[in-house]
């Protein structure tokens, strides 16, 4: 039976919250939950052996065998140990603190049981709006211009979105908090509020204190929803993965696709209260993080892995701050409208070098950069508040010369047109 939990918000009720098909769900157990080790003949797996083994390893002796070796058998279904390399990872960093922040006392520090972890933060999205909002029935709440999957994951779920723009005039995007409380206030049937920090493509932290006045919300029972896939590129100690220890309607969704660099192994985390985090693991497949993933994650969060991945986020940060003078330099890039938290930029693109912002303009030159030079970036005219909008992602000191030079050869060439 699930206890109560306590949280900051005196409306939050996890009973009432989580849909009542998942609430009473008995989760499906597999052979690995009781026995991994011995003469394991229980699931049906392959005694033999992966056949790729052999024929790869002939044909190329420089591949690792070790980490095909074991595919015949199915993974860890709990992950265990590469849930607490990633809280050990957040513990070991402050959690931010605001004046109104009513976190007097020591946080509890995260364990294995406040993880979730799924095929990339998308698996994560999704799961907790089949957890917690009703299809047909119940809402989410985001806040554009932001991320694209939350939306495309509602629809599939069929849960209706109820949009909150952010400060669409103001430089990086701040969260309209005022707005988000008022809609929330206003309607009960919203249960998740997905915030992006930093955003996409706004590159800006949110508020911890705008956070915490949704969370102590006095009406509302939802949960709010923080994602934060770029968090390792903005300030130490900026992420509030610790706070879900003290708020139990908090959920905080993470990722090895962006500082790790370890986008095709597709592992992405939420970590949640003790509570909540059973009721994610409850409803994921049995085996949804692969053997080599889990392995090829843990040589990520091992010393020397963590150690390569500071010292590339150094470098990204040293290339971020190198890109905003020199791409400012250039006759039609306007101003940078998002904020620097992030591993991209976004900036607005001008009909004329001291014109006003121009999508077409800024679409002509995305399509032009990558169909005829080579060089891909984003197109983000069409978001709210985005007019000219161009996001482009840090590279190597090398990729960036490219861009550098590309970038203000095509732009001429396009005033030169008209």
């Amino acid at each position: 039976m699930m206890t109560a939990v306590n949280s900051t918000s005196p409306a939050f009720n996890l009973r009432t919250l989580v849909r009542p098909n998942i609430l009473v769900l008995e989760p499906y157990r597999c052979a690995r939950d009781d026995y991994k080790t011995g003469v394991l003949l229980d699931a049906n797996e392959n005694a033999y052996g992966p056949s790729v083994l052999n024929s790869v390893v002939s044909q190329d002796p420089t591949f690792s065998s070790d980490l095909i070796a074991g595919l015949h058998r199915y993974p860890d279904p709990h992950q265990e140990e590469v849930k607490q390399k990633i809280c050990d990872l957040r513990n070991a960093s402050t959690a931010p603190l605001t004046s109104s922040s009513q976190l007097s006392s020591k946080l509890k520090p995260l364990s294995s049981e406040n993880l979730y972890v799924g095929v990339g933060s998308d698996e994560c999205i999704d799961t907790l709006i089949r957890c917690f909002a009703a299809p047909g029935r119940q809402k989410l709440l985001t806040c554009p211009p932001t991320y694209g999957m939350y939306a495309v994951a509602a629809q599939v779920n069929d849960v209706k979105v109820v949009k909150v723009n952010l400060e669409l005039g103001t430089k990086g995007f701040p969260v309209r908090v005022g707005a988000v409380l008022d809609e929330l206030s206003a309607d009960p049937d919203i249960t998740l509020v997905y915030l992006c920090s930093p955003g996409n493509p706004t590159a800006s932290l949110v508020s911890p204190g705008v956070v915490e006045k949704i969370l102590a919300h006095p009406t509302w029972n939802g949960i709010v929803v923080a994602d934060e896939a770029y968090i390792d590129f903005a300030p130490d100690g900026s992420s509030l993965a610790p706070w879900v220890t003290k708020y139990d309607n908090l959920v905080v969704l993470q990722t090895l696709s962006k500082a790790f660099g370890m986008a095709g192994i597709r592992l992405g985390v939420a970590y949640a209260s003790a509570a909540v985090a059973r009721i994610l693991n409850n409803v994921k497949a049995p085996y949804n993080i692969s053997s080599p993933t889990s392995e090829l994650a843990l040589k990520a969060l091992s010393t020397a892995g963590l150690a390569t991945m500071r010292t590339n986020i150094a470098a990204i940060l040293e290339q971020r701050n190198r890109l905003v003078i020199e791409l400012a330099k250039i006759g039609g890039v306007g101003e940078f409208i998002g904020g620097d938290d992030a591993n991209f930029l976004l900036f607005r693109v001008l009909d004329k070098p001291d014109g006003q912002p121009s999508s077409p303009v800024a679409l002509k030159l995305y399509e032009r950069l990558a169909q005829t030079k080579g060089v891909v970036i984003r197109f983000r005219g069409k978001e709210p508040g985005c007019e000219g909008g161009l996001r482009v992602t840090i590279g190597t000191k090398e990729e960036n010369d490219v861009l550098l030079a590309k970038f203000a050869e095509t732009l001429a060439q396009i005033y030169d047109e008209k």
